[in-house]
């Protein structure tokens, strides 16, 4: 059985955190980065943002309980930039959050995020701000991002986004999961092994 790996769309509930240069410190902090993995990540996505010293919540979008369940992550401006740390993407991910959408974004960021399967797309900065304005005004509001149409739709409200091209096409065909593509190969990778010296033990040690 193989894994369908493609996504071309993504809908659902959106929640906005505003702001331009929200950096991977503020998504995840430095603290949390000597994880063994990734599972736990989703807890304490902009942890320090969202409580206090004492553990007490802050105001947060992301605390709302209106938000809550919300899949679509809409922000502005150089979204994910400082750090290259790829904990920032994990966590969002494994926060529940499917796709994020915003002005722009860093690129390193960007790129951490296409490979585990996280897409981010841009759209013109009236375009996220009348989005921003309609998910706080209705929470409810179902959200589409459509990669295979390059558009955003949220009620009566459309518009074009974008994305590197390598990236798009890398969702629409699914090749985003390089893990998937080498289990897919499983069989000939198996025989490639079995054809290695090296990995028969025939050859011995100098």
């Amino acid at each position: 059985m193989t894994l369908d790996t493609r996504i071309a769309k993504i809908q659902g509930r959106a929640v906005a955190v505003p702001g331009n240069e929200i950096d991977t410190d503020r998504i995840m902090p430095a603290r949390y980065l000597k994880c063994v993995t990734f599972e736990k990540l989703g807890e304490v996505v902009f942890q320090d943002e969202r409580f206090d010293e004492k553990g007490a919540p802050k105001k947060h979008p992301l605390n709302d309980p209106r938000h809550r369940g919300a899949n679509i992550l809409v922000v502005n401006k150089n979204f994910g930039c400082g750090s290259s740390r790829e904990h920032a993407p994990q966590g969002i991910l494994r926060s529940g959050i499917k796709a994020v959408l915003g002005e722009s974004f860093a690129e390193i960021f960007a790129g951490n995020c296409a490979v585990i399967g996280l897409p981010v797309a841009t759209a013109g900065e009236q375009d996220v701000r009348r989005l921003m304005d309609a998910v706080e005004k209705d929470p409810s509001c179902e959200v589409t991002l459509d990669i295979e149409g390059k558009k955003a739709v949220c009620g009566e409200l459309s518009f074009p986004v974008s994305m590197p091209e390598s990236a798009r096409k890398s969702f629409l065909e699914g090749t985003w999961d390089s893990t998937a593509i080498l289990m897919s190969a499983r069989d000939e990778v198996r025989r490639t092994a079995e054809r290695l010296p090296y990995l028969k033990g025939t050859v011995k040690p100098r």
